[in-house]
């Protein structure tokens, strides 16, 4: 069961959930390719690919823990983020006390649909989190709940 799903309240119902994007791959598919590239390039030194390859898969590990443990979630009355798996950061942000919430997005971030999301409540209580799958709808929903 996930985290937003464990921390609803009684009368609290999921209205959207989003993730990472998965261009937080990329570096580590890039080194793949390059290892593949050189493995064919230079069939007599296979070892280089090899240890190029062996890095692409270990660049892999961080990215993979991220994706798989990084839950955003908007809900009729708040905005639920759970980081990490053994260093758990959450943020459970009441929807009436989110001030602004701001989208920030690349050229490639607009061609693939990912960006930066960053919410401010009241309080002083300010979250940036990179990356993020279709941050244009979870700012939509997360107005609409509000309005």
């Amino acid at each position: 069961m996930s985290y937003i799903d464990e921390t609803l309240l009684a009368d609290e119902r999921v209205v959207y959930r989003t993730a990472l994007h998965w261009i937080i791959f990329a570096r580590a598919i890039f080194v793949l390719i390059v290892g593949i590239a050189v493995l064919i390039a230079f069939p007599t030194v296979p070892v280089a690919g090899l240890v190029v390859l062996l890095l692409g898969a270990l660049m892999l590990i961080p990215p993979f823990i991220a994706y798989k443990t990084t839950e955003l979630g908007v809900t009729n009355k708040r905005m639920i983020v759970k980081v990490g798996f053994v260093r758990r950061r959450t943020l459970e942000l009441l929807l009436r006390q989110v001030e602004a919430l701001s989208v920030d997005q690349s050229l490639s971030g607009r061609l693939l649909d990912y960006g930066s999301i960053t919410l401010t409540g009241t309080g002083g209580v300010r979250e940036i989190f990179h990356r993020v799958r279709e941050p244009l709808e979870l700012r939509r929903r997360i107005q609409g709940q509000v309005a």
